[in-house]
């Protein structure tokens, strides 16, 4: 036959207790009556869930399982009713029905121990424990030291399990323990662990009370260092803060913007000069202030001058060049950035990167570069919540604060790769910087106002297209292939010899290096799709010749054999050749 359940929250009764409860709930008072008018047992069992069970496993398979002795009906509906508790059980086939709970009970027997030394050594032992932890936990030992002279064990268990609010789990675990030694031995296990736990904190809260006692000490004597400045005229605190709100007033901060600044204003104004929140908020105040709001880099786009600036600083990639081209035209024409994000994808070294600074160059922008390689942290983008120790804003406010204006060239390098882990999926956040529909409101978590990114042109490069769909949607991909052998002959003649010179100091006049040269430079001492490694040979060509002028850059005719015997040295010297590896030109 099944018994009856009365799901308890944060109540684990042990037998031989006489317990009174209280119901208010229609629900548990149909289970008490029911059981009531049948003559049947009730079970008290502990439940999971805050709210009143709803399923089977919401309760303990565990609980106590005793008799109805009395119950009083109360003008408001509820009841007062009191149980005999007769044993421990262990409940199966669990049903509800109606919202009332029935089980099958299996009782778990109980050693008859409680009158052993051992038990009664141990009880005593806990009792100790608790007098020893009353100063910090301010206990009744009082009563407990009743319990323990005048009530049985039961009552002796139950007193402590209720006096140090012990956890649901622990007291589980004591109730079906089957002897009373091995309850008081998993008892005095709690409370010692709780009066261990008690000193430590007890040290922490008498620090933290002298800490506190100091900071009001310094405050005071702020303060009055303050009103001492202030009668001589030389209060910086005061015209510091004065200064931050004219700032703010003055600066060209949307509304809402400049009315939370105004806000945190005032909270600093109000707090202690001492007060490391009040620190905190200047420090948010600055970076608003920082922001570029309504700073814009005023130039009229020329194309002729955008096409003379491409064809200057890259030799070949007429398709790329002129779809770049096209692009600011669009912009132009539109006056806004609404259009495809561009996202450059080729080979290391074959001009990516450089292809971004000439965009900037061409419509007079600041540029900057974000480098994305293993970034797997939402807030690289977002920024930290101001509650963080150490927050900043993300990468995107920053790299704003940095270039002074709201409508910079901004390269996010090497998209294809971003990583993904438990910190969230920064890509997450990339789309909605990259949507020009959802960029206007642009909302960083350290500074939580709204920045409109329309105005900003937005980049990518990406060695690979190992990218999801969705960033893929947001962008239009212009894949920039590998050069050919003349292609490279030609930028190693209009560029890299005269880059390598400077870096090296020779006089570009002195070099004489003809194109069969460098088709041998390519062919025997690099395998790349881009031509940073041969800008590398040239360069170590041109030291090694200087080392054997005694450091003087004599013209020099740069043979084949030459280029052999000077790079034969330059490896032998302990350098290695690195192919395909650098830094985009």
């Amino acid at each position: 036959m099944k018994e009856y359940i009365l799901p308890c929250r944060d109540l684990v009764v042990h037998p031989q207790m006489t317990v009174p409860i209280y119901i208010d709930n229609p629900i548990s008072i149909n289970a008490i009556e029911t059981a009531a008018n049948t003559r049947q047992r009730i079970i008290l069992a502990p439940q999971h869930s805050v709210a009143y069970p709803a399923v089977a496993s919401d309760v303990y398979e565990y609980g106590t399982i005793g008799e109805i002795a009395q119950i009083l009906r109360m003008p408001d509906g509820a009841i007062h009713a009191v149980i005999r508790t007769t044993s421990v059980v262990k409940m199966a086939e669990i049903s509800v029905n109606d919202g009332v709970f029935s089980a099958r009970v299996t009782e778990i027997p109980m050693a008859n121990d409680m009158d052993d030394e051992r038990t009664i050594q141990l009880r005593e032992k806990i009792f100790d424990t608790i007098q020893a932890m009353a100063n910090f936990r301010k206990l009744k030992t009082d009563k407990l030291r009743n319990v323990i002279q005048n009530y049985p064990m039961p009552a002796f268990v139950d007193s402590i399990i209720q006096t140090t609010e012990m956890d649901t789990d622990t007291a589980i675990k004591i109730l079906t323990t089957p002897s009373w030694y091995d309850k008081m031995v998993l008892l005095f296990e709690q409370v010692r662990l709780m009066y261990e736990t008690s000193k430590v904190e007890e040290t922490i809260n008498r620090r933290i009370s002298m800490q506190m006692e100091q900071g009001r000490r310094e405050a005071i004597l702020q303060e009055k260092m303050r009103a001492i400045q202030k009668e001589m005229g030389e209060d910086d605190e005061e015209n510091d803060t004065i200064s931050m709100r004219k700032k703010i007033e003055k600066s060209s901060m949307p509304a809402a913007v400049k009315e939370k600044a105004i806000s945190e204003w005032k909270r600093m104004r109000n707090m202690s000069p001492m007060s490391n929140e009040g620190g905190l908020i200047k420090t948010y105040l600055d970076e608003l202030l920082a922001m570029p709001w309504g700073k814009s880099d005023k130039s009229k786009i020329d194309l002729a001058t955008a096409r003379t600036i491409l064809d200057s600083e890259h030799s070949g990639m007429r398709p790329v060049k002129e779809r770049i081209l096209e692009h600011i035209a669009v912009m132009k024409k539109t006056g806004s950035l609404k259009g495809s994000i561009l996202c450059f994808v080729g080979a290391p070294g074959v001009g990516k990167t450089s292809l971004c600074k000439s965009i900037a160059a061409a419509l007079g922008r600041k540029y900057h570069r974000i480098s994305l390689g293993g970034v797997s942290d939402e807030a690289h983008f977002r920024g930290h919540r101001k509650t963080y120790i150490g927050a900043q804003p993300g990468r995107i406010m920053d790299a704003l604060k940095r270039v002074k204006a709201n409508n910079p060239v901004i390269v996010l390098d090497e998209i294809d790769k971003m990583g993904r882990d438990w910190r969230g999926d920064p890509e997450s956040a990339l789309l909605e910087v990259l949507d020009p529909e959802q960029n206007k409101a642009f909302r960083d978590h350290y500074l939580e106002v709204d920045f409109d990114l329309s105005n900003v042109l937005f980049i990518a490069t990406a060695n690979s297209l190992n990218m999801s769909s969705a960033l893929k949607d947001r962008m239009e991909i212009i894949e920039i292939p590998g050069y050919t052998e003349d292609e490279k002959v030609q930028i190693a003649r209009e560029h890299l010899i005269g880059r390598a010179a400077l870096d090296t100091g020779w006089a570009v006049d002195n070099i004489k290096m003809d194109d069969d040269a460098i088709r041998h430079i390519i062919r025997k001492y690099t395998a790349e799709s881009g031509v940073r490694q041969l800008q590398r040979e040239i360069a170590a060509i041109l030291r090694r010749s200087l080392l054997e002028n005694n450091g003087e850059d004599k013209p020099t005719e740069f043979t084949i054999q030459k280029i052999d015997d000077l790079l034969s040295l330059h490896q032998s010297a302990g350098f290695s050749k690195r192919i395909g590896f650098g830094v985009n030109i």
